[in-house]
C-alpha cells in the first residue's frame, strides 16, 4: 500500500505493528494453581471436557495412593498406572502439551496443563 502511496511510511509503520502477533507473556502463574485439561472429541460427536485442579490432583494422590488399589472396583482401572510417576511430573512442574492424538477416524484426544 505504500509502494502505491495509499499511505505515508508512518500508517505502514502503524498498521505493521498492529498487524504482527504479540509476544507471548510468560506464565507467572503458580504452578500449582494450574490446571490439567482433557479434551475428547470423537468423530460421531461424542465430546469429553474435563478440567482437574492440579492441586487436587496432587492432594488426591498423595492421600489415597495406598487406598486405590486395595477398593476391587479401582483396581482394574489404576493397576497400570504409575501414580508416582504422576507426582514427579507434578513436582517437576510438567507444563503443556502432554498429549496430541488424532486417529484416522478423526478421533482426538488432547491432554494439557495450563
Amino acid at each position: 500500500m505504500m509502494q502505491e502511496g495509499k499511505i505515508d511510511a508512518d500508517k505502514a509503520s502503524e498498521l505493521l505493528t498492529v498487524i504482527k502477533p504479540q509476544e507471548t507473556e510468560i506464565s507467572t502463574k503458580p504452578y500449582l494453581d494450574k490446571t490439567l485439561r482433557i479434551r475428547v472429541h470423537s468423530h460421531e460427536g461424542d465430546n469429553v471436557a474435563i478440567n482437574l485442579p492440579i492441586k487436587l490432583i496432587k492432594a488426591t494422590i498423595k492421600a489415597a495412593q495406598g487406598a486405590f488399589l486395595k477398593i476391587p472396583e479401582t483396581e482394574k482401572y489404576l493397576k497400570d498406572v504409575d501414580l508416582d510417576l504422576l507426582l514427579q511430573a507434578i513436582e517437576h512442574e510438567i507444563d503443556g502439551p502432554i498429549i496430541d492424538i488424532t486417529s484416522a477416524e478423526q478421533d482426538k484426544v488432547f491432554v494439557v496443563i495450563e
